[in-house]
Formats: C-alpha cells, sequence, structure tokens
C-alpha cells in the first residue's frame, strides 16, 4: 500500500529533513514535493533528495493560477504519475506533522483501527511559541511542546483539518484541505470519519474544512501544527507570506490566533527513535548536512537583515510584547459563533 504526502515549500530548508525523517517514520511510502522561489537553499536540498530517489522534486515556476501557488502546484499534481499511483494522499505543510495514537504509531496502525474508511480528517492541535523568542537549529518536535486545549470553541481556525484520503477514483484531485473534483457516481459509498474515528456527516464530502467545536477530535490521530516556531521564525515566515496567498502579509492577528501555549502535548515523541535514526541518516549525506547548515544560517542573517526594516522590527516588538493566547470559554465563543451565524444568514449564505 502506497501513501504519498505532498508538499508545498519556500524557504524551508533548516525544516524540511526533519519533517521527511518523522513521516518516513511514520509510514509514508513516496513524497511529491513542489518549490518555488527559494533563497536558502530548499530547493538545491531537494534535488539531493530526489537524486537519493526519496522524493519527487517539482519547481513550481508559475505562471500561477488565480487561486495562488499552492493552488497550483496541487492542480499540478493531480497529472503526475506519484498521485495516479498512491492508495492514500495527504497533502500537507512542512509546518504539520502527523501524530497517530494508536498501535505502533504508524499508517500501518491508523488502518487497521479505521479498516473501511474512504477519508480521515486529521485536525489541526495548534503548537504556540513555547515562550521561545530566538530561533536554534533544533527539531521542532522537540522544542515546541505548549498547545491549545483538546476541546477548542474559537476560532475555527483551530479545527481546521487535512485529509488523508483514499485514491480510489471516489476524488479526482488533491486539495488544501480536502480532496476535489467528486466523481458523483461514487460519492454516496465514500466514509467519511474524523481524527477519534467517529464517521462525519454528508457535508464532509464535499464541503468542510474544520471539524466540529467542542469536541475531541484527536483520539486516534491528530495533525500536529506548528505555524509560528519561535518569534524570530515567525517574523521570517511573515516576510515570506502565506502558504495560500503569498501577497498577504502576516501581522499580529495570524500569530494571536495560534500562539495557544495552555496544554503540553508530547505524544508526538512516540516515534523519536525511528525519526531520529531517519534524521542520523539522512545528515550522513555530505551533501545535504551541508545544505542544512546553510539553510540554519540562511534564516540566522534573514531575521538580522529584517530587523533593519521598521514593520518587521515593530512586529517582533509587538510579538515580545504579546502574552500568550488564552481560549475562550464555551459561552464566550457561543456570542461569537451566534452573530458569526447570524452574519451568513444575512448575507444568504
Amino acid at each position: 500500500m502506497c501513501h504519498l504526502a505532498i508538499l508545498c515549500v519556500r524557504n524551508e530548508a533548516a525544516f524540511l529533513l526533519e519533517w521527511l525523517a518523522h513521516h518516513r517514520a511514520t509510514g509514508f511510502d513516496d513524497f511529491l514535493v513542489f518549490s518555488n522561489d527559494c533563497d536558502d537553499g530548499t530547493d538545491l536540498m531537494l534535488d539531493r533528495l530526489a537524486e537519493m530517489g526519496l522524493l519527487t522534486h517539482i519547481r513550481n515556476t508559475g505562471p500561477y493560477d488565480k487561486g495562488g501557488i499552492q493552488f497550483t502546484a496541487l492542480k499540478a499534481a493531480a497529472k503526475t504519475a506519484q498521485v495516479k499511483q498512491a492508495d492514500w494522499i495527504l497533502p500537507l505543510d512542512v509546518d504539520e506533522f502527523v501524530n497517530i495514537h494508536t498501535g505502533d504509531h504508524t499508517l500501518t496502525a491508523l488502518h487497521a483501527a479505521l479498516p473501511d474508511v474512504s477519508a480521515i480528517t486529521l485536525t489541526w492541535r495548534l503548537f504556540g511559541t513555547s515562550g521561545h523568542a530566538h530561533y536554534h537549529d533544533t527539531p521542532v518536535l522537540d522544542t515546541f511542546s505548549q498547545c491549545a486545549p483538546v476541546v477548542m470553541h474559537w476560532p475555527w481556525r483551530a479545527a481546521m483539518f487535512k485529509t488523508l484520503y483514499r485514491n480510489d477514483g471516489t476524488y479526482r484531485k488533491p486539495g488544501v484541505h480536502r480532496p476535489r473534483d467528486p466523481d458523483k457516481t461514487r460519492l454516496a459509498a465514500a466514509h467519511w470519519v474524523d481524527g477519534s474515528g467517529r464517521p462525519l456527516p454528508e457535508a464532509f464530502k464535499t464541503k468542510r474544512i474544520f471539524s466540529d467545536y467542542g469536541r475531541d477530535n484527536y483520539e486516534l490521530v491528530q495533525l500536529n501544527h506548528y505555524p509560528l516556531g519561535a518569534m524570530e521564525s515567525y517574523v521570517v515566515k511573515a516576510d515570506r507570506g502565506r502558504a495560500v496567498h503569498a501577497d498577504d502579509r502576516l501581522g499580529l492577528d495570524y500569530f494571536v490566533e495560534r500562539n495557544f501555549n495552555t496544554d503540553t502535548d508530547t505524544t508526538v515523541s512516540a516515534l523519536a527513535p525511528q525519526r531520529a535514526a531517519e534524521l542520523e541518516r539522512l545528515k550522513a549525506d555530505p551533501r545535504l548536512a551541508t545544505l542544512h547548515a546553510q539553510a540554519v544560517q540562511w534564516r540566522k542573517n534573514r531575521f538580522t537583515q529584517l530587523l533593519q526594516q521598521e514593520p518587521y522590527r515593530a512586529l517582533f516588538g509587538r510579538l515580545l510584547m504579546t502574552p500568550p493566547t488564552q481560549p475562550l470559554s464555551q459561552k464566550t465563543a457561543q456570542f461569537l459563533t451566534h452573530h458569526a451565524r447570524l452574519a451568513h444568514h444575512n448575507a444568504g449564505e
């Protein structure tokens, strides 16, 4: 059974080897990676990994579809042999790590727990800065362990998911959060479940991109999401722009909605020995080790350069002054969601 992960990256070479090592340990067999506009050697690292037979690298040089860079890449992915041959597909970002809680914590164990499903929604669990202001070359999974509570009531973005789906023809194209272009003759037989194995309503087959509020969606699997890193890394990310729409600048609003540090979750360390062994093998390649070291230095240099510009210096100052985000109570969240529903109703949605 072939599990394919699809990844879109720009200037992420400092984190790429850890991401690859973890997902190889989790059980992914194949990787299709798109890169664009890289200044830190990400594209060169991917070229080397492709030479080693560990992934397929495609330079996403444009022109870009109106949906953005990532949408363009996924549109192109649908035409590749890797997508056509895969049994299961999961599009991911480099700051997302699959965290399986059942059996030996691999995809094999997850399928054993959910043998007859068509799609599994992997709901984000947001990990904040864990109080780290400065970037260091340490594994993300070992550095950031403070996160949002298991049950969140607001914002809806905290409950967004990525979809691990069976590539049986029910959906013809991968999408950012969910597969696209369904075959209507197959759709009725599709069986969607959440990360706790519960059957999901029909709306999830074609529309939803976030899980229901106020419930534990993580019993069998969750998606550890590290959208911020250290505060320095967030400034560099702000310079890069959003993954979906690169022209959209990141600010304090994005940071506050994701900097949850109230709980601690180290369950992803269940695969730490396997991940460490994979990472050691990757870094044993002299070329990869050199490219990784150069990428780490690039990030440090880029942060220094950005701090010479007032907008980024101001942003870093605001990050330092902003306390960790506190989850809203259920009552307060219900007040906000009530008005959100009114707004949708009034707009005729």
